[in-house]
């Protein structure tokens, strides 16, 4: 049987003016009740600022190195905390838009400037939130006009601007990971966790809507695809469902 959670955090959200995000939202959360965190995003102006910090800090804070420091203590194996953290990293940036995309063909903006993450009390990221809450929408969108959306021409534009926008924001996190694990796991591997986080999404995902798998595993071979055209190493490694519980690191915390 399935067990609701309240989240306290998702509770104690102050939401000032409703966008089509927040509906996005609501039902990215319903995904996995039992940790409503998992596949949300909040939208800053709604949150206190308690234990989150923008995701562009992990390269000029030393954010970053201090949590592959704690995993690796934890752990005890630098390259295990070092793929740890590259999965962790793609589940946030991209993983979770994914997951938008492929149920109902929105994103919102996953560029480095407009993400922070939410950690838990062992410093992991658990949430992810959004500066500019706008969507990307695709034709015949419900909100189409609405405030808080941007209509884009068809699924493969949609596709290659999430890849582009994850990308960028993706590459220096990979490349500040690899530098501060004193290359304990190659960019090349950091990739196809991300290559992983993207079918974890657009497999898991419509199962747990009840949507059609057939259309979230088009969407999802189009962000793969586009990444590929980047050059990027996304394909290559055979990929297992991953655990729900895998994909947070706290509920609750």
């Amino acid at each position: 049987m399935t067990v609701v959670i309240e989240d306290p955090l998702i509770a104690a959200m102050a939401i000032h003016q409703e966008l089509p995000l927040h509906d996005s939202a609501r039902r990215l959360r319903a995904l996995y009740p039992e940790c409503p965190r998992v596949y949300g995003v909040a939208v800053m102006g709604d949150v206190s600022r308690r234990r989150w910090w923008p995701l562009e800090e992990a390269l000029t804070r030393g954010r970053l190195a201090e949590m592959f420091e704690l995993t690796a203590a934890e752990i005890g194996n630098p390259a295990v905390a070092a793929q740890q953290l590259a999965a962790s990293l793609a589940h946030a940036v991209i993983g979770r838009v994914v997951a938008l995309v492929v149920l109902e063909g929105r994103a919102w903006d996953a560029g480095l400037e407009n993400l922070w993450v939410h950690v838990d009390s062992e410093g992991a990221i658990d949430w992810l939130g959004v500066v500019d809450p706008t969507v990307r929408t695709l034709p015949g969108d419900p909100d189409v006009g609405a405030a808080g959306t941007l209509e884009l021409p068809s699924e493969a534009a949609l596709a290659t601007w999430i890849a582009h926008r994850c990308h960028r924001s993706l590459a220096p996190l990979f490349a500040e990971l690899h530098r501060v694990s004193a290359a304990a796991v190659d960019v090349a591997a950091m990739w196809h966790a991300v290559g992983t986080a993207v079918v974890v999404a657009a497999t898991q995902a419509p199962l747990l809507a009840g949507f059609s798998e057939t259309v979230g595993m088009r969407r999802g071979q189009a962000v793969l695809d586009a990444l590929a055209g980047f050059g990027l190493p996304v394909r290559g490694r055979t990929v297992s469902r991953v655990p729900l519980a895998t994909l947070g690191q706290a509920c609750l915390q």
